[in-house]
């Protein structure tokens, strides 16, 4: 490596460390999102699977409390940490695959700049992990082009079962490598190898687990997740309107115009070998063709892009580096390179003081402030001294994310329970007799008619206090304290969730 390149290395490390070291600053600031409050709980109660997905977010986030408590930064740590190996993954990816340190370095930064790797490690949800796995199973599949071993595809095997155990958007994988291996002919031999094989069961045995919890629960996230999203029930082509607007804030408008660029350079240009090419783009357009199917008749959240952007970032350092563009193009890509990282960390101080504060809207409402817990902590203290005036002993929830936040932010040990959707607790130990017969509070939004569950299940309803949740002067949301008392059957709904009705 000559000198110029291990500086580049080196500098690339020191920027990665230095956005790794932002976000956990982010991350003790930042209050939970009742997303992140929910697998919270989870972590306590460490299964083989969930109703909403496979459990490795639960076991990111228990590893991270381990280490700096039952705190946001506790919750956060591991999974801001694992940008540091999955940066790894994306500069030797890039480096086998098109060669360079000036290609790998830029991938990397890409990557670490976007949105999606930047607010999607720092807010922790099933798409963390997913992302990391996503770079590894591309750094594998890399390996396998460049030594020919076929060892190399049980890690690949490895890769592809710790990102199961993510998200089952994973199980996509599997697709695009057969599609790799069978339209590059040099990699064909692979298809009647033992070796990728061999990778399909190490991906099966660690995938394991998830299909063990679900035989024992009615297959009931398999239902929901895959054969549930899977159902068209009609016809919807307004959602599709809606991908590229919030790919484009998800990767950040100049990574995702050098993304599209390289992504055509790939495609029509000879920008590297056929089979890296092929390797890049089978990894990229398989998820993605899938999601726009999707999106003609569901919404497609922007953070289910998450496994494509590996690729992604690789396209658009083949875009400013390997591809010589005519005219206006070459100034377009050597904006987006320059102006690239420095808008990608605006956006994200933007985004951290706008969710904490609200000052960038006037401290008007905007699309973070229902999601992201500001003023819970607040509000769970004045909840608790309701709960001690009255002398109930348990807090009972109209959802999960109420559910989460509560239980995060109370006392350590209060008894928070969601009455109903018990399939979503069913790893979790429920509150005893006791703690259900006495007097009960029960907290959801200050709406008319919002009181109708309560009335309908218990003898003596009355309101005992409204509160709010602030962020600064705005009012977030006013919430209902109602005192139960007398319930007229069971407080727990145990009804089979409606996937195995």
């Amino acid at each position: 490596m000559s000198a110029n390149d291990a500086r580049l290395a080196r500098n690339t490390v020191l920027t990665v460390l230095a956005l790794v070291a932002l976000r956990l600053i982010a991350a003790a600031w930042t209050p939970l999102t009742f997303d992140e409050a929910y697998y919270w709980m989870w972590s306590k109660n460490l299964a083989g699977g969930y109703y909403d997905h496979p459990p490795a977010v639960a076991f990111v986030i228990r590893a991270g409390t381990m280490i700096a408590g039952d705190t946001e930064l506790g919750v956060r740590l591991v999974s801001i940490l694992l940008a540091l190996p999955m940066s790894f993954a994306v500069y030797r990816t890039a480096a086998i695959l098109l060669g360079g340190v000036r290609v790998a370095a830029t991938a990397t930064i890409l990557l670490n700049v976007t949105m999606m790797a930047a607010v999607g490690t720092l807010i922790v949800t099933p798409d963390a992990p997913l992302l990391v796995a996503s770079s590894f199973v591309l750094f594998f599949l890399a390996k396998v082009l460049e030594t020919g071993r076929g060892a190399w595809w049980l890690a690949v095997g490895a890769a592809v079962g710790v990102a199961l155990l993510s998200k089952y958007t994973a199980l996509f994988f599997g697709l695009a490598i057969l599609i790799w291996l069978a339209t590059v002919p040099k990699l064909r031999r692979w298809l009647i190898s033992p070796w990728p094989y061999l990778g399909g069961l190490v991906a099966l045995a660690v995938f394991a687990p998830v299909i063990l919890w679900n035989a024992d629960h009615h297959w009931v996230s398999f239902l929901k997740q895959m054969f549930g999203r899977a159902r068209i029930e009609n016809f919807r082509p307004a959602f599709i309107a809606e991908l590229v607007p919030t790919q484009v804030a998800f990767a950040t408008p100049l990574v995702f115009i050098l993304g599209a660029m390289g992504l055509h350079a790939l495609i029509w240009r000879p920008a590297g070998a056929f089979a890296a090419r092929m390797l890049i783009n089978t990894m990229f357009w398989t998820i993605v063709a899938y999601f726009i199917w999707h999106s003609l008749h569901a919404r497609v959240e922007a953070n289910w892009f998450a496994p494509v952007y590996p690729a992604m970032v690789i396209s658009a350092a083949v875009a400013a580096h390997l591809t010589r563009w005519d005219g206006w193009r070459q100034r377009l890509a050597d904006f987006c390179l320059r102006w690239a990282a420095p808008v990608g960390v605006a956006m994200f101080a933007f985004l951290i003081v706008q969710a904490n504060t609200g000052v960038f809207t006037g401290y008007r409402r905007d699309a973070t402030v229902r999601s992201v817990g500001v003023g819970w902590r607040e509000l769970a203290g004045e909840i608790e001294a309701v709960r001690l005036r009255t002398g109930a002993t348990c807090i009972l929830t109209p959802d999960y994310g109420t559910t989460g936040w509560l239980a995060f932010y109370l006392p350590k040990g209060t008894c928070v329970v969601q009455p109903t959707q018990r399939i979503r607790w069913v790893n979790m130990p429920e509150p005893s007799a006791a703690q259900l017969s006495g007097k009960l509070l029960f907290v959801d939004e200050a709406r008319p008619g919002a009181r109708s569950w309560q009335t309908e299940n218990f003898a003596g309803v009355a309101r005992v206090a409204e509160l709010k949740r602030m962020r600064g002067p705005l009012v977030v949301e006013t919430y209902g304290i109602d005192l139960l008392e007398g319930a007229r059957g069971s407080v727990l709904d145990r009804s089979p969730p409606p996937e195995v009705q």
